[in-house]
């Protein structure tokens, strides 16, 4: 019975991949059908351009600059029934172990709930765990910002510095610049820093702690085993810190006892390690846990990102942030018409622009300097978990997965790289942008206020990439010949657009949950195990024998003993090159 069902399960994989292949190949072809339609002229027809766009709880998603047709939606949509892809998140949101290789549920959506909420898996209710982390990080955070929880020696804990890499610093920094500036945000913040700890660059750490003082400073320590390497070793170095500052406050720190009584006024964890956390010096009822169906980069919502920034903004504010992830979920979960679900239209376009039109790279363009810090999470949290190179079951795929992302906020990207995008090759682009701003300027004597100038450039950028500019109007404007070909756009250059009504702490949340759930639609259309990171650990493993080779060699740089360590000729020799010049 058991070969029968894994003959069965193999036969079905075989029909799934077929059907994968069948339908691609319907893509390609269609699409080859359409590439000599050139943006400039399908944008001529409105009722194509009006049936390219949805909106959901005023976001407005606009895909008409895409080299999409009324042909191309039902291809999609029959690509995303091949893939099952409603079964498959289903599947997510049920708890199902849909991270294969790891044998874990993937259930990010949950740190999001609304109490009450059940969510049973394994036995266990998942949303009354959560909602008891809540709780405490609300309770913990409010007398960390009310002063009733200070410091060692009573002061107010005004300086917050997070102590994480990854997952556990990206998504919490995106969040952190995303609503530093809006007016609430500003106000609940007033009076407090925060600040990140994340390279094991020496330099990283000189900066997060210069110019702070010891008793107003409290460290978030994020790491789910708290044996992170960079971590552990960013955090050994803060508690070094702290107890040098406290001896030269003149406290005595002597002793074992006497240091630990600086780290637990001044260190909390986000970990599943107590046995770590308290021989670091840290109480259990100062460590917040999370769980293993909770990814690195889809932890934000969690502890990782909730306890710093509810510390720094306040737990009202990051439970706005989560309502609004929430939202999305909904929309993502429960919109069954295909042409109505942002997240789910964002991956199937993704997956069209990827592996049908073979552009290897997107780029991701908010115009909103609030939004710094959001394509360096979306760079993670996509590249890691799509970056594959096999299926589910293991085979080598035929195709690539995972593009490359990049991005840079607007009109800062005009003046960097948009040369690349308008005259070089074609990247995919995606625009987001706001209503409104979060500190709006209109300038007396001025046409438009800042807003609407940046604004002005969100507008005009997708309509030049796609209409581009033609030889014609470039003889019309007197340019000379020998010029012609140098300022002709071809255009023909794919965007969508996602338009907001303003960025504040729900719609950052709403923002997230978009990109989350597109990565995971793209993973599933591959059929990749988007949950996984294996990749990430080759270079730390060969990293533990250069650290081991450093041990041994650190005193003796003149003449260092290679024999052992298997390195090739080139790193040996680069390694006797930073040795001689590193004394």
């Amino acid at each position: 019975r058991c070969v029968q069902e894994t003959e069965i399960k193999h036969l079905s994989r075989i029909m799934a991949e077929q059907k994968l292949q069948r339908i691609d190949n319907y893509l390609q072809e269609h699409y080859q059908q359409i590439q000599s339609h050139h943006l400039r002229d399908l944008l001529q027809d409105e009722s194509r351009n009006a049936r390219l766009r949805t909106q959901h709880n005023n976001i407005l998603f606009d895909y008409s600059h895409t080299k999409v047709t009324a042909d191309t939606l039902p291809l999609l949509e029959r690509l995303a029934q091949d893939a099952h892809l409603f079964e498959r998140i289903e599947e997510m949101f049920a708890g199902k172990k849909i991270n294969t290789t790891e044998d874990r549920s993937v259930l990010h959506v949950a740190l999001r709930l609304p109490a009450g909420q059940k969510l049973e898996v394994d036995g266990q209710d998942v949303n009354k765990e959560v909602q008891e982390i809540l709780q405490r990080i609300n309770s913990f955070s409010s007398t960390i910002r009310q002063g009733i929880a200070p410091g060692l020696t009573g002061k107010s804990l005004l300086n917050v510095v997070v102590i994480g890499i990854g997952g556990s610093y990206l998504g919490i920094e995106f969040v952190y610049e995303a609503l530093r500036s809006h007016p609430d945000c500003l106000k609940s913040a007033q009076g407090r820093r925060l600040r990140f700890l994340a390279n094991v660059d020496p330099i990283d750490f000189s900066r997060a702690v210069d110019g702070l003082s010891a008793e107003e400073t409290l460290f978030v320590i994020n790491s789910k085993t708290f044996t992170t390497a960079e971590t552990m070793l960013n955090a050994k170095s803060c508690r070094n810190w702290l107890i040098e500052q406290y001896g030269k406050l003149g406290h005595d720190i002597s002793t074992k006892e006497a240091q630990n009584k600086v780290v637990n006024a001044h260190m909390c964890a986000v970990s599943t390690n107590l046995k770590g956390t308290s021989d670091f010096g840290i109480s259990e009822d100062r460590v917040f846990g999370f769980w293993e169906w909770v990814g690195g980069r889809f932890s934000v919502c969690s502890a990782v990102g909730i306890l710093p920034l509810s510390l720094h903004f306040g737990y009202d504010i990051m439970r706005q942030f989560l309502d609004g992830a929430h939202d999305i979920d909904n929309h993502f979960r429960n919109e069954k018409n295909i042409q109505k679900n942002i997240p789910i239209l964002l991956g199937l376009l993704g997956y069209y622009n990827n592996t049908v039109q073979n552009c290897s790279s997107r780029a991701i363009l908010p115009y909103c300097q609030a939004l710094c810090k959001f394509a360096p999470h979306i760079q993670q949290l996509d590249m890691e978990s799509n970056g594959k190179r096999v299926s589910l079951d293991g085979h080598e795929l035929e195709y690539l997965t995972g593009p490359v992302n990049f991005g840079e906020p607007g009109t800062n990207g005009q003046h960097s790289f948009y040369q690349l995008l308008h005259q070089g090759r074609t990247i995919p682009c995606e625009f987001i942008g706001f209503c409104k701003s979060q500190n709006p300027i209109f300038l007396s004597g001025e046409p438009v206020s800042n807003h609407d100038e940046l604004m002005s450039n969100f507008f005009s950028q997708p309509d030049a990439l796609a209409c581009g500019k033609v030889v014609e109007e470039l003889r019309a404007e007197g340019v000379p010949n020998e010029l012609i070909n140098h300022k002709t756009f071809p255009g023909d250059r794919p965007s969508v657009s996602l338009l907001f009504p303003e960025l504040n702490a729900f719609t950052s949340g709403q923002l997230l949950a978009i990109y989350e759930h597109r990565t995971t639609v793209e993973g599933f259309i591959w059929r990749i195990n988007s949950f996984d990171q294996f990749g990430v650990e080759l270079g730390k493993v060969l990293a533990k024998n250069v650290r081991t080779f450093f041990t041994k060699n650190r005193g003796h740089e003149e003449n260092p003993q290679l024999e052992g360590y298997k390195f090739n000729s080139s790193t040996a020799y680069q390694l006797q090159q930073y040795l001689a010049h590193s004394k």
